[in-house]
């Protein structure tokens, strides 16, 4: 018999030994709870209490219904759950099922399945080498992994967005008989869903939900400087020098792996970085920023190893040998068996974070590049793990955010108002922690460039508004090729053109512990005078950037978006994907193949557009062919502001 209750704002609907829950949890959101347990039970999520007052709660148990502002949720007899917009009664999306299946006392493999409907369209889901924008069609794994950043968050077309509010390794299916979610282990299913009449909408319910960006601070906004790897102080001291000498602008500068006496260390080799205190001083004085990259794994010949061992700090096993990846360290051996700490465990975090404080931040660095944050384990049994917050399998996937919140939380409580980090991975609300994610070690291709548009423009749409790219890509560039020069080229454009502005790049490397040269002025003199300009070009839109990244933080709008985001009205703009919006007023339409020199561009209806570097002004609602020499990346411009940023394209030295 299906037993149905209110209590308090809660809508509970109890049949046999299942319990789903639904409650309001925040503006035109609801959540939805459903367990085989006694009751209902807090585990590990993305979601942070609800600020939203529930002042358009509106509940009938007769019905077995619930209205929360513009989303209304209806279960039947059978505990499916359909949900639909209030004002126009369209369904958003409506269950075929559910299932768990034991995998012992209080865990099980659990999954929810939903309609799949022929027109939707599917954004979102974190980052992925796929290519694809829209996802319609495929499968997504909800494991982090190097390169694919598993966000569990999707934007529907239909007008929903939908958190699955579980780190644990699973799967998303998104056919064209079902849509499916799944976690290998959980202790119940665990979701959120929400409405709004446009994406800004529902990108907004997100933020709230899950957390804002922080403001980006005003230096990130400039052009950071990095490469695989500067090997000592002197050498990243001259490179930064030259910067100065040639008048190029630069506002970060990128410390990479093995400055460390021995991972897990957290501290300087000081054969090499004999003075960091005197290193950051000049730097700052030529308006430098220091980043540095702290990685999360711990050698066992580490100095911190045996206490962080003993204190049950490091990521353990169920059973069997300790958890270990391979990878290089300082020192002759090719690879090592590396530990990582336990990011989930409070003591843990304190632990790193106060290492950081003593052997880096004591000399005046703020800002953190944290590599390696998926983590990497090969192979990956997830079920043998274990966390501090429970099994691998349950909770693999929220280590990212976890390690971010070390970070923040250490550099808040240290007074710094502005934190942020770099990193090789994220899970949902990693952005509350200052998370700037880039895209990983993707090769020096073409092919490439064409994927990192579509992966920016995803984990835009998943709640991440800082992201970036290693510009040029980050494996297989000869600096003397004219393949990778016009490369370089291009990309950089496209750089210009993204939330962090950052090269970086292991070029022609001998040893992948040094790498080759790459800085602006390594890539030939044609790229170079390019190149020079698009660096003037940035610092000019940097007062934009800012403003757009100050919207991100209090909306949860990303900089970097698809057309059909800012132009909801026109049919055409779904079916774009090589286009983008940068701001409101910034059409870009990067080229992304080898030799091209022209292209055909959108122009969204409703508005006039202006190409940004010859003034040309052209009626929307119509494809045009631009011309696009290699010096050339099709810009336009929009709108009032837009005839305001039009003068920044001009006369650049």
């Amino acid at each position: 018999m299906t037993a149905i209750t209110i209590d308090n704002q809660l809508l509970v609907w109890h049949k046999e030994r299942e319990i789903i829950q639904i409650e309001p949890w925040g503006a035109d959101s609801l959540r939805v709870r459903i367990t085989r347990a006694a009751q209902i039970v807090e585990t590990p999520g993305a979601l942070l209490p609800p600020t939203e007052g529930t002042d358009d709660l509106w509940i009938d148990e007769s019905r077995a219904s619930i209205r929360h502002g513009l989303l209304s949720a209806e279960i039947d007899k059978d505990g499916r759950i359909r949900f639909s917009n209030t004002a126009t009664g369209a369904v958003l999306l409506e269950e075929k099922g559910h299932a768990f299946h034991s995998l012992n006392s209080d865990s099980y493999g659990a999954e929810v399945r939903f309609h799949a409907y022929a027109d939707e369209r599917l954004y979102g889901l974190g980052q992925h080498q796929h290519g694809f924008l829209d996802q319609k069609g495929c499968v997504i794994d909800l494991e982090q992994v190097h390169m694919e950043v598993a966000i569990p968050f999707l934007l529907s077309s239909r007008g929903y967005g939908l958190l699955w509010n579980n780190p644990a390794i699973g799967r998303v299916e998104l056919g064209n008989n079902v849509t499916r979610w799944e976690a290998k282990a959980t202790k119940q299913i665990d979701y959120w869903i929400t409405a709004g009449e446009a994406p800004a909408d529902i990108l907004a319910h997100y933020a709230d939900a899950t957390g804002h960006a922080p403001k980006l601070p005003e230096w990130a906004t400039g052009f950071w400087q990095s490469k695989l790897r500067y090997a000592s102080q002197q050498e990243l001291l001259e490179v930064a020098r030259e910067h100065t000498r040639r008048g190029l602008p630069i506002s970060v500068i990128v410390i990479d792996y093995f400055h460390w006496t021995c991972m897990g260390d957290w501290q300087f080799d000081p054969a090499y970085w004999p003075d960091p205190t005197a290193m950051v001083r000049e730097l700052a004085e030529m308006g430098i920023k220091l980043m540095v990259s702290v990685w999360p794994t711990v050698n066992k010949q580490s100095e911190n190893f045996e206490q962080l061992r003993e204190r049950g700090l490091l990521v353990g096993t169920e059973h069997g040998f300790p958890a270990t990846t391979r990878n290089a360290d300082t020192g002759p051996e090719a690879f090592q068996y590396l530990h990582h700490y336990d990011a989930t465990h409070p003591a843990a975090r304190e632990f790193i974070w106060e290492r950081v404080r003593e052997n880096y931040r004591r000399h005046g660095i703020t800002t953190w590049w944290l590599d390696a944050c998926e983590p990497v384990y090969w192979p990956a049994d997830h079920d043998n793990l274990r966390y501090y917050l429970g099994n691998g399998l349950e909770v693999g996937c929220i280590y990212p955010m976890m390690h971010q919140r070390a970070f923040y939380e250490g550099m808040r409580a240290e007074g710094e108002e502005e934190v942020l980090t770099l990193c090789r991975s994220a899970w949902a609300g990693s952005q509350r922690y200052a998370a700037v994610v880039w895209s990983g070690d993707v090769p020096s291709t073409f092919e490439a460039l064409q994927n990192q548009l579509r992966a920016g423009l995803n984990i835009g749409l998943s709640g991440i508004p800082w992201w970036t790219t290693d510009i040029g890509g980050f494996v297989g560039g000869d600096v003397a090729d004219p393949y990778f020069q016009e490369l370089i080229v291009r990309w950089f454009q496209f750089g210009l053109f993204c939330p962090i502005f950052r090269l970086h790049g292991a070029r022609n490397p001998t040893n992948m512990k040094l790498g080759g040269p790459n800085e602006v002025w390594t890539f030939g003199d044609t790229a170079y005078a390019i190149i020079r300009k698009l660096m003037f070009l940035r610092e000019r839109l940097r007062p934009y950037i800012m403003a757009q990244m100050t919207l991100a933080h209090e909306k949860g709008m990303p900089v970097m978006r698809p057309l059909f985001v800012n132009f909801v009205d026109d049919p055409i703009c779904p079916a774009i994907e090589d286009q983008y919006m940068f701001g409101p007023d910034i059409l870009v339409a990067p080229m992304l193949e080898k030799g091209a020199t022209d292209r055909h561009v959108y122009l969204p209806h409703g508005t006039t557009w202006i190409d940004a570097w010859t003034g040309e002004q052209f009626p929307g609602g119509q494809t045009i062919r631009v011309e696009a020499p290699l010096a050339c990346i099709p810009v336009f411009l929009c709108g009032e502001n837009g005839r305001k940023l039009s003068s920044l394209f001009r006369n650049i030295n």
